[in-house]
């Protein structure tokens, strides 16, 4: 049995298991019908949770925060706290979706504008003809609207990918996680962009060079203001470094 062990970087515990870990923890927690709040978390959103308390307070309800960004590993080193690898949102969210299709489980995709909610529905109906998506809504709702997590609650859903970006989609969870009795509600941020087929994922070569960052501020320059939580993250990392235990 695997024992689930934690890191701490600035405050956010991310555990330490790796893609693989995960993705049968997943699979158990699925097939238990147990209800699991998951974040993947880069360093944008360990910078949101250090300035809001709010949404600290959030991330303290996920059962399970993954490093998702080069920047978590980096600074897990850097701390000498090693975790041992990228655990992407992506990715999870594709093999999630490919175990859905295998199992006919029920997903349901909430999050992104009508068109791209859309197009995404149709993609993965196409891609994965035998998961059932028993439910879909776009993002541009007020947090507080209760038909859509009563609409949730009825179809039962086992994963629901929750697309409304940070810090929306983590506390859209929490605040009405309650009224669910089971399913993976996962945050996937941008990843409905890929899913419609609006945004490319960067190539390999991208990914396997740790820039994948980079690639995404190419190809959309108005991201440049989230980046800037990049050198902060950095600087609060080594502030920790060099402070003495105990101050």
């Amino acid at each position: 049995m695997t024992i689930n062990k934690y890191v701490k970087i600035l405050d956010t515990p991310f555990i330490t298991n790796t893609f693989e870990e995960m993705v049968n923890l997943f699979i158990k927690r699925i097939n238990n019908r147990e209800k699991t709040f998951v974040v993947t978390a880069n360093p944008e959103i360990v910078m949101h949770a250090k300035k809001h308390g709010e949404y600290k307070e959030a991330l303290k309800d996920a059962n399970y925060i993954v490093p998702d960004g080069y920047g978590i590993i980096l600074a897990s080193r850097i701390l000498n706290t090693p975790i041992p690898e990228r655990v992407t949102g992506y990715d999870l969210t594709i093999r999630l979706l490919e175990l859905a299709n295998q199992n006919r489980w029920k997903v349901y995709l909430l999050g992104g504008k009508e068109e791209v909610n859309s197009a995404a529905a149709t993609n993965i109906e196409k891609r994965y003809p035998m998961l059932r998506l028993v439910g879909r809504h776009h993002g541009f709702f007020d947090l507080e609207e209760e038909t859509i997590p009563a609409d949730i609650k009825r179809l039962q859903p086992d994963i629901v990918l929750v697309a409304l970006g940070v810090p929306r989609q983590e506390l859209w969870t929490v605040r009405h996680l309650d009224s669910f009795s089971h399913g993976i509600f996962m945050g996937v941020g941008g990843s409905i962009d890929v899913l419609a087929g609006t945004v490319k994922r960067a190539p390999k070569i991208w990914q396997t060079l740790r820039v994948e960052w980079l690639y995404r501020l190419v190809k959309q320059p108005s991201r440049w203001r989230r980046m800037l939580a990049l050198p902060e993250f950095v600087l609060e990392v080594f502030k920790v470094k060099f402070t003495p235990k105990g101050k």
